[in-house]
């Protein structure tokens, strides 16, 4: 199997996941600090891969990187269930999908001590991300606040930082080994957040009280699912030739579009759960936003 045949299955698999994410989070587990703190918590099943593997401890600098790596994804991720919240699946995602790469390749240039520059694709990517994003934000009728902006835009941050860090750790360790200890860093900040936020223990044991079976069924299978697509990304990256790797990033313009594809086929089905604008007109804009992010995505991998 081709690494570009592994990026959009693990595309398509990340979109139903957000979808997921949106169910559980407006019906089963509407606070996010709880979702965020579980997925958290369940990244220590990674030791299960210890007996397996040549893992050693590395050291205090790698430690450092892979632990704020972990940390800043769990806690990446609150913001995003937070965002998925007050906004539209199929306006977050994208928003927040646009802002990563050029926050990434800004902190990729601050890293690497300015040795990074934008060429002229990459500015003509800015340009086509900044007004796809816009595009996809903006309703008639309908507001965007600015406490939304703010969540999509620190989440982007996070996740850009948690995927420099991690290029880091996986420059100086192997694979698996620096993976366990990435996944043990949002082990820690699920534990940072029962110390410092207030009542969450109460939060999760009256979901667990009220956690039905199916529900807690579909949270493990969607949470299986996303670690399934980690996988196959990562698969992506070590099959692709080191030319192509920026393609991998590119091609998240795909999960956009199964993205808007599902998010209106199951609002239609389910609207109690799924709520989703479908007029023609805002059909037809966040098709041409849509397309612009992927445009921009694509232009911003090529050198």
């Amino acid at each position: 199997m081709s690494w570009l045949t592994i990026t959009i299955l693990a595309y398509l698999i990340l979109a139903v996941v957000a979808l997921v994410d949106k169910y559980l989070l407006v019906s089963a587990i509407p606070n996010p600090k709880v979702y965020a703190l579980l997925i958290g918590f369940a990244g220590i099943l990674v030791l299960l891969l210890v007996p397996f593997i040549d893992f050693y401890i590395p050291d205090k600098g790698q430690i450092i990187l892979s632990l704020l790596s972990g940390a800043s994804f769990v806690y990446g991720l609150y913001l995003f269930f937070k965002g998925l919240q007050l906004s539209d699946v199929s306006q977050v995602v994208p928003a927040i999908g646009a802002m990563t790469p050029l926050l990434t390749f800004g902190l990729v240039f601050i890293f690497s001590s300015g040795q990074e520059k934008l060429v002229s694709s990459q500015i003509a990517a800015f340009v086509l991300l900044v007004i796809g994003t816009a595009l996809i934000t903006l309703e008639k009728g309908k507001s965007i606040t600015l406490k939304s902006v703010g969540l999509s835009l620190f989440a982007a941050f996070l996740f850009s930082l948690s995927l420099v860090l991690s290029k880091y750790v996986y420059l100086s360790q192997p694979f698996l080994n620096g993976l366990i200890w990435t996944r043990l860093g949002g082990v820690l900040m699920a534990l940072l957040f029962l110390v410092f936020w207030p009542g969450i223990k109460k939060e999760i044991f009256r979901q667990k009280g009220n956690l039905q079976k199916k529900t807690a069924v579909i949270l493990l299978t969607g949470q299986g699912a996303a670690a399934f697509a980690g996988l196959l990304q990562n698969w992506a990256v070590a099959l692709a030739p080191l030319a192509l790797i920026a393609f991998i990033n590119a091609l998240q313009g795909v999960q956009y579009v199964f993205l808007l594809l599902l998010s209106v086929f199951l609002s239609s089905r389910f609207p109690n759960l799924i709520k989703e604008y479908v007029s023609g007109r805002i059909l037809v804009q966040r098709i041409v936003a849509i397309s612009l992010i992927s445009a921009g995505l694509v232009l911003l991998a090529l050198k």
